[in-house]
């Protein structure tokens, strides 16, 4: 078996990029792959394509396999532009036969190719159809995390095509999981999941239940980003589930950005607090903490602090942004408290409060705001806010 040789005579043929390091607000530190998947039989086909400007790593990996005009089936599985960019480039060198897709696939390449002319051929949910000696059975995964998102199971290579679930932003030379560290390639799926995921976690179960209902066997995970799951697959469905479940962990995050250092020493107090009960506290100064890598951590984190000092009879840009990326996510579970500095108005503790009642975070206190710099008093304030919030992460997971 090669270094890109999935199953016998199914092969990775996607793009590593390794210079993104943005991914519509995801910090990509370390980059990304596009996933595509080459199934040689007697109808080779094709999974997915890559973001475009990759086309031409696409058409390289293809051609030491087959001529691209010998592919007779494009799948879609999910038509996001970073996996159907370069969809247009290849349907003109493949000519496919039929290009596969979701009902609402079927849709999303009108609406962004416009190409009425192309083989569309709509498959549903539980629906199969022949390569040759292999069989594809499709399952729509609407809203993981596009509607139009789809899995391709092959089931006589125990081999589920699991689009953007189950992937992780990391670019590698390695292909595989049991390739890397473990610890690192668990730490980008969390984050993924975080990130992309997490406004989606009901959904995580019925898909679970889906699968088994299908009798879906499969040793092996293809996702459309990052490492394929060959050595424990298990241990990434493992992982969904218990992330869409969202059980805390005795855990608290300390969010805050800060203008003279008024407000940071108010996180330090309160951080002393949550520590002194015996929580796992993280100070996550917004300046330093990217909101991406901010999110992972707030995956497991039974309690949210958030701070800032009052500017323009508002809150500090970098705080209203995270908020924003953080409302759309829809954590729950959260135990959840604001404070912070202001020097004549103060608006910024409400501001902050009423984006945490929005979320349906439940308020452990009232907040906390100090005109100018905090006295000892003060201090004292915020170190019993972290105590009372340490107490109530210690009842909620007794």
């Amino acid at each position: 078996m090669t270094q890109t040789e999935v199953k016998k005579d199914i092969h990775w043929v996607g793009a590593v990029d390794w210079k993104v390091r943005d991914f519509h607000g995801y910090s990509t530190y370390k980059g990304t792959t596009y996933n595509a998947y080459l199934a040689l039989d007697e109808h080779p086909t094709l999974f997915d394509t890559v973001k475009k400007g990759f086309e031409g790593d696409l058409l390289h990996r293809l051609r030491s396999h087959i001529d691209p005009a010998q592919i007779d089936y494009i799948v879609v599985n999910h038509v996001e532009m970073d996996h159907s960019g370069a969809l247009p480039e290849m349907v003109e060198i493949v000519r496919p036969k039929k290009i596969f897709c979701s009902d609402m696939g079927h849709k999303a390449i009108l609406s962004h190719f416009h190409r009425p002319d192309w083989p569309l051929e709509t498959v549903a949910s539980g629906q199969t159809i022949s390569i040759g000696r292999r069989t594809v059975q499709f399952l729509e995964t609407r809203m993981l995390h596009w509607p139009d998102s789809m899995f391709s199971y092959l089931p006589e290579d125990r081999l589920l095509v699991s689009s953007d679930a189950f992937g992780q932003h990391w670019a590698t030379s390695e292909r595989f999981d049991d390739q890397v560290e473990m610890t690192e390639l668990m730490r980008h799926a969390a984050k993924y999941y975080a990130n992309i995921l997490l406004p989606y976690s009901k959904l995580i179960p019925k898909l679970v239940a889906k699968i088994q209902e299908l009798g879906l066997v499969f040793d092996t995970i293809a996702p459309d980003h990052g490492l394929i799951w060959r050595a424990e697959p298990g241990r990434i469905i493992e992982a969904y589930a218990g992330w869409a479940a969202q059980k805390p962990a005795k855990k608290a995050l300390i969010i805050y950005d800060t203008m003279w250092h008024s407000t940071e020493k108010m996180a330090h107090a309160i951080y002393k607090g949550l520590v002194g009960q015996g929580i796992s506290t993280k100070l996550l100064d917004l300046k330093s903490n990217h909101r991406s890598d901010v999110i992972t951590e707030v995956l497991d984190a039974a309690a949210l602090v958030f701070g800032s000092p009052t500017l323009n009879n508002g809150i500090m840009p970098l705080l209203a942004d995270f908020l924003t990326y953080l409302k759309g996510l829809k954590p729950e579970n959260k135990l959840a408290a604001a404070f912070g500095s202001y020097g004549w108005s103060g608006e910024a503790v409400g501001i902050i409060t009423r984006a945490l009642e929005e979320m349906k975070m439940e308020l452990v206190a009232p907040g906390i705001k100090v005109k100018h710099v905090p006295t000892a008093d003060d201090l004292a304030a915020c170190l019993a806010l972290g105590d009372q919030l340490g107490r109530r992460i210690q009842e909620r997971l007794a």
